[in-house]
């Protein structure tokens, strides 16, 4: 018989929030974070603003000793290991690094890319002509399971460690594959989530492809427009999200505080066949990986009272929301009430569905559901599918149980999760 799991642990650093109370509020209030990047502007970047987490020097030194942020700039890593350890401490464990190693918790920590401008510092140092210059850091800086490497170190996690990579999918994914672990009896705890970089070297390559928007340098906190008519591409973000998820028995043996309980979910990929190409989703495989989520859970569709929908503020909006539509055989006003917490933050990339899923947890655990900013104007096939209402454009107190959470990646990668109220 699987094991139950449950979340004991959240952390999150975002555009609009560093800490789940800070970023509890945010949601509550419709707080953006996206801002005007001058650096972008003097790079011709056609979309210059995008959300990046405020990290003072005060906080990296709460986290890091002066020796580890000697020559560390990698902006994914700091956002992982401060979220990552901020979840560990709220599921009521240490940090401390004399511990003894813990074999019954493991780690997987997902990203895109890692530590680009470390990497790019590096070519300009061996251009140079001197190897020696490039110091002992560049290697875990810049190899994708860096942020593993250093919060398993930090923790002393002695179960799996390491790190998945399934572009805008990677949060959600690294999330089902904890789980797993844990129903299987494989580990008590897994410590989850995903981390993305910052800046220009990471948002350039979208920006080349013109699918991030370029009508609100003058107004960036309007620039992030999902489900809208006037929504013009998406607007990049970046930060971390991290989830301790345990074994029910394990929560309870030691008197843990429970956020809500991991029902279970699917991951699939569309295989670019079908309409699916690197790009754009393969909706016969979205629709497929959401009814398996469902059923893999034990539920029905019509118990699924709300969704933190993927979308991106880009013309595949109207999509996802008929694939959801059409997977719950429910329209109109018996639509689930759907956010997209990227409105607040932009697009975090890897670290989105991390990020996300924190956001669902809290909107479960604190019974509300957070607005849809800048959603003034539904797109028209959008509320063809949909009623409005159940699109808020304000905070709205709910009932509920159980929240729905979906990615949909590049490469035609699809991940989603269930979480429920988490009742003894």
């Amino acid at each position: 018989m699987k094991k139950r799991v449950v979340i004991t642990g959240l952390g999150v650093v975002a555009p609009n929030g560093i800490s789940v109370s800070q970023f509890t509020d945010a949601l509550r209030q419709g707080k953006s974070g996206i801002t005007f990047h001058q650096q972008l502007k003097d790079l011709n970047f056609s979309c210059q603003i995008g959300g990046i987490p405020q990290i003072t020097e005060d906080i990296k030194s709460n986290y890091f000793t002066d020796l580890q942020l000697r020559g560390f700039n990698s902006s994914g890593i700091l956002y992982g290991c401060i979220a990552g350890i901020d979840a560990w401490k709220d599921a009521g464990f240490e940090k401390n690094p004399e511990s003894e190693l813990d074999y019954d918790t493991g780690l997987i920590f997902g990203t895109g890319t890692s530590g680009v401008e470390k990497f790019r510092e590096a070519i300009y140092k061996l251009d140079d002509g001197n190897v020696r210059r490039l110091g002992s850091t560049v290697v875990l800086q810049t190899m994708a399971s860096g942020v593993s490497a250093y919060l398993s170190g930090m923790l002393g996690l002695g179960n799996q460690v390491t790190t998945n990579s399934s572009a805008c999918s990677t949060g959600t994914e690294a999330v089902l594959m904890g789980f797993d672990r844990i129903a299987n009896g494989k580990a008590k705890r897994m410590l989850v989530g995903s981390c993305s970089d910052h800046g220009p070297y990471v948002w350039g390559g979208f920006d080349a492809m013109r699918v991030m928007t370029y009508k609100h340098n003058e107004s960036p906190e309007e620039g992030s427009r999902p489900m809208s008519a006037t929504a013009s591409g998406f607007v990049p973000g970046s930060g971390a999200g991290a989830l301790v998820l345990e074994s029910l028995e394990s929560a309870l043996n030691r008197g843990a505080k429970i956020y809500a309980e991991v029902l279970g979910g699917d991951t699939n990929s569309g295989g670019q066949r079908q309409g699916g190409t690197l790009t754009a989703p393969n909706s016969e495989a979205v629709q497929r990986c959401i009814k398996s989520a469902i059923e893999n859970s034990g539920i029905e569709p019509k118990d699924i009272e709300v969704i933190n929908g993927h979308l991106t503020a880009t013309a595949k909006d109207a999509l996802e929301i008929d694939n959801w539509s059409k997977a719950l055989n429910r329209k109109g006003g018996d639509f689930p009430f759907i956010n997209s917490t990227k409105s607040m933050i932009g697009h975090c990339l890897a670290a989105a569905g991390a990020i996300e899923c924190v956001a669902s947890i809290i909107q479960l655990k604190e019974q509300f559901v957070a607005p849809n900013i800048n959603c003034i104007d539904i797109n028209s096939e959008i509320s063809k599918l949909i009623d409005a209402s159940k699109i808020p454009l304000e905070t709205i107190n709910l009932k509920f149980n159980v929240i729905a959470k979906a990615s949909f990646g590049f490469g035609d990668v699809n991940a989603c999760v269930l979480f429920k109220r988490f009742i003894a």
